[in-house]
Parts: structure tokens; C-alpha cells; sequence
């Protein structure tokens, strides 16, 4: 008998953290390897970011913290909300913790019965099932089609609303897409919301910074909360955010929610009896991050767009491939279902997305992620989140790796 967990065989390791893991064992081994696979910022933290972490180990700021944040984080949290987004929560309604995927796990713990299900737009974010299905609770696939920018309509979601509904997970910007609901988009899912009260709203907004101004296709000139275009869906919604992707402080670890009383509270239940606070250093450096100046965000996302405009329009040049053009992270997923069932030039077939970015690795170096991995066969995802130089390069050994197919 095994000693490990029934529940561990519920899920499976995040793929994007294989290929990684792939990539850095054929780097090891000598092989070139350009890695556009993880979503993580290549822009340094910003200097005031970390020189208010160096003053906070050097005033002493080194013990425990409260379990889920300090009170001076929260009230950065909450006139983050109120500035950027129009919403006004009290500390009461902040939770803090080890990076948004850690809050994420925390709600989604604190809140499924066995038997409760979530729904999920695909292509989704890889972990978004798998906590599910750790806490015990049942994934509810709902396809974003191409044809539509990889979103779910008004339609798809109440067809797949039941009684058993517990919650409704939304990603805008995407990843792994990229795309972005228009405020018309949420409002039309808004209008299934409100007639559907038993269902909760988790909104991760993690890209809210990365956000191209008048994505093709919609009428956004901002990002927008769902909240702010439906308050009443406030005792329902908790909202994730963090720091990481915005200010470039994946490292650090902070992630934030905010939404009811009630929920908040079985986030903190949850986080008391497993990491506890998150790093007292971080917290610091947070909050500067939240206070502190802001005008490089918005270079750095014009900069993103650039690398955006030129990864888009390469891969729409190379033989086999399509590439929508998405509103915001730092993300695309081109369509690689023309190279199925063809040969590499060392006679080996491409059966399915994995063999196309297994083989595109082994072949060329450039390590992307398949799309089936985040519930879309036929796609890959690429991370433009690093310099054009290693992007123009990929994108030839790409277009060299298509072009040999037969």
C-alpha cells in the first residue's frame, strides 16, 4: 500500500514547470535553450522596491507578521482598490499571502464541499483545476472557442450553470491567451450572475497592469473589474491580485484577496494552520510597491506591446501556424493543428501539440508550452516576456523547425 495521498492521483505536476525543467536539463547537458515558457517579467524590481526591503531588515522587520498581512500592507491593498479600480473595501476585507496562487488555494480550499462544482473557461490558467480537485470539488470545463477570441459567451456560462455551482473562476487578461473581456463581454455575463446568486465569482486579475490600450476587438481603453461595472455581485466576488507580474516581484511572493467578510476569514483559517504570514521583507517591499511611484508600469507595458506587435506578426509569417492578437499579459497561442501529422526532419511524426513542442525543443532549443496542457489541443503558448534579441531568434528557429516539416 502506498503511503501516499488518494487525492495526490487527482492531479498531475504543472507542465509548464516540466518543460521548464526539460529545457533546463538540455541547457545543463550544453544544448542553447531559449526559454519562452515561463511567465515571469525579465524587467528587474524597481530600486525603491527593494531598497524599502533593505530598510525594513535593517530596522528589524525580520519576525513573525500577523497570519494574513500586516495592517500597513492592507491599507496599501485597499487604497490600491480605491485608486486604481473605484472599489472600497476595509482591511477587514484583505487577506494576504504567498503569492496569488497560495490565496487562490486558500479560497478555493476554504470554501468547496465534495461535490461542488467550479467552472473553468478554457484555455485556463494550469493550476486552476487541479486545486480544484485537491479541495474535492468537481472542474466544469467550458471551451473559449478561436472564433471568439478564446472567450466564453453569456450562453456557455448559464448552460453550464447547475445547483451544484459554487463557484466561477474569471482570468482577464488570460493567460494563457492573452485575451481580455470588453466591458460588453461582462456585462452580458453579469446579467447570467445576477440571475444565478448560488454561484460565487473568483475574478484573478494578476495581469491588470499588462493591459494594451484598445485591444482589436474591444471597446476597453482600460482594464475593468467586473465590480465596477456590478456592485451588487460584490457579497459573492472575491477578488486575487498581487504584486508580481505588475512591479516584477515573482520572487518575493505576495498575493492579495479581497472579498467578503466571511470568505476572508476562512482564508485566514486556512493559511494559519499551513504557511502562516507571508515574508515580513516582502511585505515591506509591497507596500512601496503599492505607494510608491507607478509611471514605470505603464512603460513597461507599452514595452510588452512591442514584443506583442513582433511576435505576433512573425508567427503569423511562418508556414503552419496562426496568431490571434491578444489585449494584455504577456502571452500568445498560436493555432498549431496544420503541422499535425507531419514529419521533422528526423523522420519523426507530430501526433498531437506535445510532440510539436517536445520536438520543437529537441530540434531548435526554443521550449514553449502545449496548449493541451491548459485545455486546448493544438496550440502552444509562448511567453514574450523576455528581450526582442532572444524573441527574433526563437521566432527563426521556429519558422526554420516549420518550414523542414513535411
Amino acid at each position: 500500500m502506498s503511503i501516499l495521498s488518494s487525492s495526490l492521483s487527482r492531479i498531475k505536476p504543472s507542465p509548464t514547470m516540466a518543460t521548464t525543467q526539460k529545457a533546463s536539463d538540455l541547457k545543463e547537458s550544453g544544448k542553447e535553450i531559449i526559454a519562452l515558457t515561463v511567465g515571469e517579467p525579465d524587467f528587474d524590481t524597481p530600486d525603491n522596491i527593494k531598497e524599502a526591503a533593505i530598510k525594513a531588515i535593517k530596522a528589524g522587520k525580520t519576525k513573525y507578521t500577523t497570519v494574513d498581512g500586516t495592517n500597513e500592507l492592507k491599507k496599501a491593498i485597499v487604497m490600491k482598490f480605491e485608486r486604481e479600480n473605484n472599489l472600497k473595501f476595509n482591511i477587514e476585507n484583505i487577506s494576504v499571502g504567498a503569492g496569488g496562487k497560495q490565496v487562490i488555494y486558500n479560497c478555493i480550499l476554504a470554501t468547496i464541499n465534495p461535490g461542488d462544482e467550479v467552472i473553468i473557461p478554457s484555455p485556463y490558467w494550469v493550476s486552476y483545476p487541479d486545486i480544484v480537485l485537491l479541495a474535492g470539488g468537481t472542474p466544469i470545463f467550458v471551451e473559449g472557442k478561436e472564433e471568439n477570441n478564446f472567450k466564453i459567451t453569456a450562453d456557455q456560462l448559464q448552460q453550464s450553470i447547475t445547483n451544484k455551482t459554487k463557484w466561477f473562476i474569471l482570468n482577464s487578461p488570460c493567460n494563457p491567451t492573452g485575451m481580455c473581456y470588453s466591458r460588453s463581454e461582462l456585462s452580458a455575463l453579469v446579467t447570467v450572475l445576477k440571475n444565478n446568486k448560488h454561484v460565487n465569482i473568483l475574478t484573478d486579475d494578476i495581469y491588470e497592469h499588462i493591459f494594451y490600450e484598445n485591444p482589436k476587438g474591444s471597446n476597453n481603453s482600460k482594464f475593468v473589474n467586473i465590480l465596477e461595472i456590478e456592485d451588487s455581485l460584490r457579497e459573492r466576488t472575491v477578488i486575487i491580485n498581487g504584486v508580481s507580474k505588475s512591479y516584477a516581484m515573482t520572487g518575493w511572493r505576495i498575493g492579495y484577496a479581497a472579498g467578503p467578510k466571511e470568505v476572508i476569514k476562512g482564508i485566514q483559517k486556512i493559511q494559519s494552520q499551513s504557511t502562516t504570514n507571508p515574508s515580513s521583507i516582502s511585505q515591506a517591499a509591497a507596500v512601496e510597491a503599492l505607494n510608491g511611484v507607478q509611471n514605470f508600469i505603464k512603460t513597461r507595458s507599452l514595452e510588452f506591446e512591442k514584443r506583442r506587435d513582433f511576435v505576433v506578426t512573425g508567427l503569423n509569417n511562418i508556414k503552419g501556424l496562426s496568431c490571434l492578437n491578444p489585449g494584455g499579459a504577456f502571452y500568445v497561442f498560436p493555432n498549431c493543428k496544420k503541422t499535425m501529422n507531419k514529419k521533422t526532419k528526423y523522420g519523426k511524426i507530430i501526433k498531437d501539440d506535445t510532440d510539436f513542442v517536445n520536438y520543437l525543443l529537441e530540434d531548435t532549443g526554443v521550449a514553449v508550452v502545449q496548449g493541451s496542457a491548459f485545455g486546448a489541443e493544438g496550440y502552444f503558448r509562448v511567453s514574450y516576456a523576455t528581450s526582442m534579441e532572444l524573441l527574433e531568434k526563437a521566432l527563426q528557429k521556429i519558422k526554420n523547425f516549420c518550414e523542414t516539416l513535411n
